[in-house]
Formats: C-alpha cells, structure tokens, sequence
C-alpha cells in the first residue's frame, strides 16, 4: 500500500510551514532547512520487464504485456513495456483495446516471481544506504534519504542514484528511472516528470529549478497528488498550473480544499518538509486489516453471502495469525457495473473484541443480510476490522461462553498450522467447495493475481 509522503504526521494534523510565499524584493524567501538530498527510484514497467528477462527479451523493445487473459479480453493490463507505451498505449489499459495490429506477447501474472525480483533489488539498495534511510513507496518504487551518504562516496546525489540504477540493471536486467531532489515532494516530481522523459533516466530539482522549469508545467495531473478531480476544480478556479497556484488568494483555495489547500500550496513553490525520519517514527493512531475482492461476474444475493461468509472465515484467521483482535466490522458491497447503484455500506459492533471465526462470520453474516438489496447483483465486497489490536487487550463479559471459544481458537490454530506447512489450500471448510465459492482460487494468488506456482 502507498503510504502519502506527509503522511498526516504530528498528532494526526499537517504541520503548517510559516512565511512560505512572502516575496522580498521577488524572491521567495528560503525555509531554513539544513541541506537535504532524496533519490526515488522506480523500476519501469517493472512487471512486464520481469517477464522480458525470464525470457531473454530487451524490455525496451519487446512488446509484451501481463495480463491474465483466461478473464476475459476485458482484464486490466497489469504493466506493459515501454515499447508498447511508445506506440501510444496507456499503462492500465484493457486487453481488447490494444490495436489489432499490434503484435505482443501475453504474459499470465506471476506475483510471486515479482516479488522475488523486488526483494533482491532490495538487497541491492542494503549494498549502499541503510534500511533506516529507505522507505519502500511500493513494490517498484522507494524513497532514500543519501544526505549522510555522499560524503561516505565522495559523490553527488545524482552519481549515486544512477550508481543503484546500473547495479540493477546489470545485476537484473531491469531498467530503473531516478528521481534526486532537496525533499521528498521534488524527488517524486524529478521522478515522475523529469526523469522519465530523459534519456537517461535520470531528473533533479531543487526548488529554484522546479519553479523555473515547472511553473507552467501542464497538465496538472502530472503533478503528484493531483488528480482530474483536483484539476477540474482549480480549472474552475482560473488556475491551470503550479504557478497559478503558488500566486493565488490563500483564503480562496482554503475555501475551496480546506486543509489540502496547505499541501497544494507547499508543493507549487516546491516545498516539502515531512523527512524521511518523519515517515520511519510516524505510527498510526488506528489500525485496520482489510480484505476485499472484485467477483469475476455478477453473483447473486444468495453466491455473495457465500463469498462474505468465506472473506469472514479468512480474515478471522488473519487476526489470529497477527494475535489481534477488533470489535467492529464495516462491510462494503458494490453491485453489478451494469445497475449504477450506489454500493451498500455499514459497520457492526461485536459483543467482545475478538478474532474468533465463531463471532465474526455471524455478525458480517447478519450485517450483509441487513443492507445488501436481496434482488441485486453482487460484483465487488470489501470487509474491514476497525481498530484492530493486541489480544492481550481482550475484555470478555459475563455472557461470554470461554469454553466454547477456547475451542474454537484450538481448532483455529491447527488449521493455520497446517496451512503455513502445507499451503493454505491443506485444508478448507464445506462451504469452500460449494460451486461458487471463490476461496481456493483465492489461496493460489496474491494480491488478487496470479502468484505464478
């Protein structure tokens, strides 16, 4: 999961940077910060380029996209070489929509062989700066604070960026792109628009080189954290790029976003100033654990109770495995694209805080029974423990039949021992072998795909 770059840090609110515009004689006056120095590195269409070395392929040149086809020609291309995003093919795009005369391989999703590669490029990252230093934003992407590094190498920020770039590659072969900038905020931005439209691969921005080259940057949604709907608003506002932004009446666009309008602002005069020290001491103030599927088709009221009653199953077991516990759970219900219905949503409060499946299945069980409309069509479920905890905390009450849960947490127990030694398909319940039951092609996959055994 991407972890937002402020990352609402100092007691749940955005820390407020003072006198950020005030202009003396048309400059903008420096925040006194000391010297700082990030690199950002994310590895281009990394998926596919997996997939290209496996089969001694260049990912620059190959067409190939992962996709898993026994879907539907309708699936969602998971990544896509940048050889095919030369001839005008976006990213994320469906499989029917690639041109006809386009010829590509079609490579099924492995994940487990993803992360695989991601954990030994991560290794390579440990061969110059300290886990400490590092936050991994996603599986093909991370953030280093190098400040203390480059007097360690003799070098400059940029040198030692393309330094991991080129032990990647010739470790790998995969191809990586560079993001060097003062903060976190310019590192992304010389990441996302610098460097990867250079030849190299290779960006870097300070904030004197972010205004003078990406004041007038269009479109906005370049911009990281800027999406169409922020852009519409702005455009509805006369704004139309960061410049704009940075000289616009405060009061107007904290009337418009309300405390986004502080990170707006900050980041049109190029200024950041979470550390990467904040995002490692930063910890939640609440925990969630969250499991969710989209159904490969519409499944009827009855099929999708099926499916809650399964997600329960394994999310209880989840708890377990983590010694955690919740004592409320929020169901999400989205129905077949086709009806435009607005999704059904509500939370249950459980009688104790708990990881048993013997109170948790009931109780999402019922909560489903309550808001899903019986006669629509199910397509997308989400369920999510709030406020999960350590089981140490667990209170029970007079009413509460220890016994019988004590057993049931025995059992529970033998059954993820079993499944950690022997696959978590070893042993399943009656309801995962009913025809539309979708668990044990759950347990084959990761993170929703394919793991490629």
């Amino acid at each position: 999961m991407r972890v937002p770059l402020r990352a609402l840090l100092f007691g749940g609110k955005v820390r407020r940077v003072p006198l950020r515009a005030l202009l003396f004689g048309g400059k903008v006056r420096k925040i006194s910060m000391d010297d700082k120095y990030y690199i950002c590195i994310d590895l281009k269409s990394f998926y596919a380029s997996v997939e290209c070395v496996e089969r001694g392929l260049n990912p620059m040149t190959a067409n190939l996209v992962v996709a898993d086809i026994e879907r539907t020609d309708k699936t969602i291309c998971l990544a896509i070489t940048p050889a095919m995003k030369a001839l005008g093919i976006p990213n994320r795009c469906r499989v029917f929509e690639i041109p006809k005369n386009v010829k590509y391989i079609i490579a099924p999703p492995r994940m487990k062989k993803y992360i695989e590669y991601a954990a030994e490029i991560y290794s390579i990252y440990l061969k110059y700066i300290s886990k400490d230093d590092i936050h991994v934003y996603s599986i093909d992407e991370v953030f280093m604070d190098v400040t203390n590094y480059l007097s360690l190498y003799n070098t400059d920020a940029v040198s030692l960026g393309k330094r991991i770039m080129d032990d990647i590659y010739y470790t790998l072969g995969i191809r990586a792109a560079c993001g060097v900038g003062t903060n976190l905020y310019l590192t992304k931005i010389a990441l996302d628009i610098t460097a990867k439209h250079s030849p190299d691969f290779l960006g870097y921005l300070d904030e004197k080189i972010y205004r003078d080259t990406l004041w007038k940057h269009t479109p906005l949604t370049d911009f990281w954290r800027i999406g169409k709907g922020i852009a519409k608003k702005l455009e509805s506002l006369g704004i139309y790029t960061m410049e704009d932004i940075a000289k616009a009446n405060e009061d107007l666009l904290y009337s418009a976003f309300g405390i986004d309008a502080e990170l707006l602002i900050d980041h049109a005069w190029g200024i950041e100033p979470t550390t990467m020290a904040d995002i490692k001491y930063y910890k939640p103030k609440h925990n969630c654990i969250t499991s969710g599927q989209v159904l490969m088709r519409d499944y009827s009221f009855e099929d999708g109770k099926l499916i809650v009653k399964e997600m329960a199953d394994l999310i209880s077991l989840d708890l377990l495995s983590q010694n955690l516990i919740t004592g409320s759970i929020t169901l999400h219900v989205g129905y077949s694209n086709s009806l435009n219905m607005k999704s059904a949503h509500g939370t249950t409060t459980l009688d104790i805080e708990t990881n048993s499946d013997l109170l948790i299945i009931p109780a999402v069980t019922k909560l489903y029974e309550e808001i899903v409309n019986s006669k629509m069509q199910i397509r997308r479920i989400n369920i999510t423990c709030n406020n999960v905890k350590p089981e140490e905390y667990t209170q029970y009450s007079f009413f509460t039949d220890m016994e019988k849960l004590e057993r049931n947490r025995k059992m529970q127990e033998a059954m993820l021992e079993i499944k950690n030694k022997f696959g978590k398909n070893a042993v399943l319940k009656g309801m995962n072998l009913q025809e539309n039951a979708t668990t044990i092609e759950r347990n084959r996959q990761i993170g929703g795909h394919k793991s490629g055994e």
